[in-house]
This record gives C-alpha cells, sequence and structure tokens, in this order.
C-alpha cells in the first residue's frame, strides 16, 4: 500500500474521530483536515486549486438541496402534510412500535424513485413531529430512513446500479433477478431492526393515548399563523409534488433546475404577496445555508482527495489487498470490500477505478460478472454514511440531530444491511465463498 493510500484512509477515519467526539464541526473538519494534510505534501498553492474543482462539482448537488428545502418547507408550512400524518396517526394511535415500523415502510414506500434527498424531506417532514409528540429518541427518524434509502438507492434507476451494470456490461434481468430477493430480504429486516427498536421505545415510554384533534392542533400550531387558503390550493400542491416525483424517476431535466422552478412556483401558488414570500424564505434560510456550507465542505473534501490522486491510489491499495491465490473467491471477498470501498471512496471511483479491476481478475478465475456485481453492490448498506455523501447532511439537519452521533448509532444498523444481503445471495448461490 503506498504512502498517499495510506494517508488518505487515516484521514478518514481522523475526520470521523473528530466529528464522532464532537471536536470539530462535520464542516470545519471537512475542510480542516484534508488542508492539513495537503499542506503536509507540499501541495498547499495546489489545494487551492483542487478545492475550487471540488466545489464547482457539488454546486448543482447544493443547489438541488437548497431549493428542495424551500419547496418542502412551504408545503409543511401551510399544512399540505397534515392529512397523511392525521392518517398515520390513526395507524399508529400512540404506539411507539407502529410509529417506528410505519416509518421504515413509508421510508421504503418514498424511496422508490431512488433519490434520497426527496426521500428524507418527505419522510422526515411528515413523521418528525409525530416522533417528537411519542417521545421517540431523535437518531431512530434518519436512522431508519438512511437504512431504508440504502438498499432502494441499489434498484435499477439508481445510481449505484447504473455504474454496476455499465461497468458488467450485464443487462438489468441478469444482476437484479439474482439480486432481487437480497433486497426484498434486507427491506424486511429493516422493518424487523424497527419494530424492535419499537418495543424498546413502548418499554420505555409506554403507549401515548391522545386524538387526532390534539396533534393535528399540534404540529399547525394556532390557525393564525397559517395562511388562509382555499381547497383547491391543496390540490394544486397535492399535483404539483406528484408530477415532481414523476419528474425524478424519468430524469427529464437537472434535479438543480427541477426544484428550482418548483420552489418558485410553490412560492407564487402557496403565497400571494410579497411580504408573505419574504416571511417564509427567511425562516427556512437558516436551514439552507446551513445544508450549503456543509456540501460546499465535501467538495472541498473530495477536491483535495481527488486532486492529490489520493482517491486513486486508495482504489489501488483495496485492489491490491486480495492475493493471487484466493481469486477463485473473489465474488464473496469483493463483497466484504465493497463496504470499505463504498464508505472510503465515492461511488464513481470504486465503481469505475476498483471493479474494473475485480472484474478482469475474476474472469481468470471463472468468476462471472453477475457475481461481482452483486458483491459490488452489497456495499452500499453503509454507504450513505460516508463524508462524501452530501445528502447525508440534509438529513441530519431536517431531524435536528448530530452527524457524528448519526455515525455511531447508525454504522452497525446499517452494516447489517449488507450481511444479510450477502448471507441471502450466498445461500441462494449467487455469491459462492
Amino acid at each position: 500500500m503506498s504512502l498517499l493510500a495510506i494517508v488518505g484512509f487515516v484521514m478518514v477515519a481522523v475526520f470521523m474521530l473528530l466529528i464522532m467526539t464532537k471536536k470539530l464541526h462535520p464542516a470545519v473538519a471537512l475542510i480542516v483536515v484534508p488542508f492539513f494534510v495537503a499542506l503536509s505534501f507540499g501541495w498547499g498553492p495546489e489545494s487551492g486549486k483542487w478545492i475550487v474543482a471540488g466545489v464547482r462539482k457539488v454546486v448543482p448537488t447544493s443547489v438541488m438541496l437548497c431549493f428542495a428545502i424551500v419547496y418542502f418547507g412551504v408545503l409543511i408550512d401551510v399544512g399540505f402534510f397534515d392529512p397523511l400524518v392525521n392518517k398515520i396517526l390513526q395507524f399508529v394511535k400512540g404506539d411507539p412500535v407502529r410509529l417506528c415500523v410505519g416509518t421504515a415502510v413509508l421510508a421504503a414506500i418514498v424511496a422508490l424513485d431512488g433519490d434520497g434527498a426527496t426521500t428524507y424531506m418527505v419522510t422526515c417532514t411528515a413523521l418528525l413531529p409525530l416522533h417528537r409528540k411519542l417521545g421517540i429518541r431523535p437518531i431512530l427518524l434518519p436512522t431508519l430512513c438512511l437504512m431504508q434509502v440504502s438498499i432502494m438507492n441499489i434498484l435499477p434507476w439508481g445510481g449505484p446500479s447504473g455504474r454496476v451494470l455499465i461497468v458488467t456490461e450485464t443487462s438489468v434481468s441478469q444482476l437484479f433477478g439474482p439480486l432481487g430477493p437480497s433486497l426484498a430480504v434486507a427491506l424486511v429486516w429493516v422493518c424487523l431492526v424497527a419494530y424492535y427498536w419499537g418495543l424498546q421505545e413502548r418499554k420505555r415510554l409506554g403507549v401515548l393515548s391522545f386524538s387526532a384533534d390534539e396533534y393535528s392542533e399540534f404540529i399547525a400550531g394556532s390557525a393564525q399563523e397559517r395562511p388562509k387558503q382555499a381547497v383547491y390550493i391543496w390540490w394544486i400542491n397535492l399535483a404539483m409534488t406528484i408530477g415532481l416525483l414523476v419528474m425524478l424517476m424519468m430524469e427529464i431535466i437537472p434535479l438543480a433546475a427541477m426544484f428550482t422552478l418548483a420552489a418558485a412556483f410553490a412560492l407564487i401558488i402557496n403565497y400571494r404577496t410579497v411580504k408573505d414570500q419574504a416571511v417564509v424564505i427567511e425562516k427556512l434560510a437558516p436551514d439552507c445555508l446551513n445544508i450549503i456550507i456543509l456540501t460546499f465542505a465535501a467538495g472541498a473534501f473530495v477536491g483535495i482527495m481527488e486532486g492529490s490522486k489520493m482517491i486513486g491510489e486508495m482504489a489501488k491499495a483495496l485492489v491490491n489487498l486480495i492475493p493471487t491465490d484466493l481469486g477463485a473467491h473473489l465474488g464473496f471477498i469483493s463483497s466484504f470490500l465493497s463496504i470499505p470501498g463504498t464508505y472510503f471512496l465515492s461511488n464513481d471511483a470504486y465503481y469505475y477505478g476498483v471493479l474494473p479491476v475485480f472484474l478482469k481478475t475474476a474472469a481468470a478465475y471463472n468468476v462471472t460478472p453477475v457475481a461481482m456485481g452483486i458483491g459490488a453492490l452489497i456495499g452500499q448498506g453503509v454507504h450513505l454514511l460516508s463524508p462524501l455523501v452530501a445528502s447525508t447532511y440534509l438529513l441530519v439537519g431536517l431531524c435536528k440531530v448530530d452527524y457524528g452521533e448519526l455515525q455511531k448509532f447508525a454504522m452497525l444498523p446499517c452494516l447489517s444491511i449488507s450481511m444479510v444481503m450477502l448471507v441471502v445471495a450466498m445461500l441462494l448461490g449467487h455469491v459462492k465463498f
């Protein structure tokens, strides 16, 4: 393993240590840690260019997240989600077990579009008030959302799968026929985890009893604070939201442009005066700024890793970890390596940098591209916890939890997803030991 690769892995580990021990804010750590590494290697002048290049890459993502917050923030402010939440309330009946399982199910359904940011916005904004009302531990909502998105992100129209299909030169039916049972069992597994956590919360809190009217008042606040709207406005908001989700799945226009336009139209439809529009924008501005700072900081982190070629050396190090005499077990081994691989590296770096090398080696030992593709996707269980994933910063911002606390709590549950998928793939003979 080269010095640069070692430094890269240590750098990510130091970053995680700093934020998990709350020594630095994530945005500060994302900038300072790689910058000091760059200085120690004498890359001071170049690091500035790398930071700018990295930030430029995340601008579309930052814009999308910012205007997604505005769009869904407007809908929350006018009470768009109140009917949905009241329906959920009727099912939950004050029972933490039902709420936790319902959270997992709703997150999986919303995540069908394959977009994590949208899932977090819809699920967390709809259910956060209810979680707070029942007194559920704040960390459970973001963790359940993260776990379900980790699985649904593997669907054929998700980003990781598209990369794997290209690199392995397999069809959707070839890859997802064998992978489908693993995904299905993983979804059930998350619901079982949710049930277990719900039992813990029921033991701690009991089953609360309150009416739908009491809860509606809780989430709505006083009637005077809500803008008075005609019923047809709610239906317009619903049509606009469904249209937005359809466009997301079809990728008609870039996400950044899509949410920018959606936010503007939501403001016009729901607030008729400039004064009202200004008030809600001012209310949402802190959340928008926080997300933009974090995503730009993540861009700086990735920019230095890519500019210094550190991420390429880390990819090579992962490849070199496999002894040649274990080539026949490459499908099984790559399933394990994909976990740290997709955590420490970006999806592009792992699937376009590491996976092609694995595939060449696998061919010599008659390990099929399908088996290698399954192994490569198994690591997605923990990928969303990577500091390189921007949408996770949105998740912690929405749920008002600490990023380091989410890392500590969610790491093992997310890792269990990869283990469940691997066990199912092995039992069905798609990945052989």
